[in-house]
């Protein structure tokens, strides 16, 4: 459905700029995500990371709310046609802002912590979950954009290991010894590691799902061992 609905809509001015502002959506949560994990994660924090992070939320939240405001403009004057469409791009472009907030969330955690993250601690808490992410956002793109089946698919995969995961540091940081202001620091940013996963799943997911499974996209695939 989603190639079709595509199909139809190509070379229309109206798919074509909605299209461009949601890729940019795209590329600024990636940026946030990638320069807070550096300052979170590497202690390479820019100096300018509080400015720089809160500035491109509010850049995402109004391209949210642009584009919300084309698809209405859009219905009112084909009220029946595009509307399968539409009601997906209403989707994605929400999934699209909360990336953003989780990883306005992600730099807050860096004002709760009493001492800088230990990288060896991290690294054997999170395993590269950091750079799993960063390569969904890049599979995410690419999988909305160029209505890429399989990249799609690929995506549901790589977010069930995610989920585990994450799933698994909490656990294991609620056996654990740390400090009490370490651990709920590291279990926050498990838990929005796999939120912002989900999001972006969501959004992925759109290209293969019917309209009423987006955001309840195969179950099976998360509890499947593997």
């Amino acid at each position: 459905m989603f190639k079709n609905l595509m199909a139809f809509w190509k070379g229309k001015d109206f798919l074509t700029e909605v299209l461009e502002e949601f890729k940019e959506m795209l590329d600024d949560t990636k940026y946030m995500f990638e320069s807070v994990c550096r300052g979170l994660i590497e202690g390479k924090a820019d100096p300018c990371l509080k400015d720089k992070t809160y500035e491109i939320d509010k850049k995402v939240n109004l391209i949210e709310k642009k584009i919300r405001k084309r698809i209405v403009e859009h219905l009112s004057i084909q009220p029946t046609i595009d509307v399968p469409a539409s009601l997906v791009l209403m989707s994605v472009v929400k999934d699209a802002e909360r990336v953003g907030d989780y990883c306005k969330n992600m730099f807050e955690i860096i004002g709760l912590l009493e001492k800088p993250l230990k990288k060896e601690l991290f690294k054997e808490l999170f395993d590269n979950i950091d750079k799993e992410i960063m390569d969904e956002f890049e599979m995410t793109q690419k999988a909305f954009i160029e209505s890429d089946e399989e990249v799609a698919r690929e995506i549901l995969y790589l977010e069930r290991r995610v989920v585990r995961k994450c799933d698994e540091i909490v656990r294991t940081l609620a056996k654990s010894n740390l400090p009490t202001n370490e651990a709920v620091c590291l279990a926050l940013l498990a838990r929005y590691f796999k939120r912002i996963a989900a999001h972006l799943t969501n959004i992925g997911s759109s290209v293969i799902l019917p309209i009423s499974d987006l955001d309840f996209f195969d179950e099976r695939l998360r509890n499947e061992k593997g």
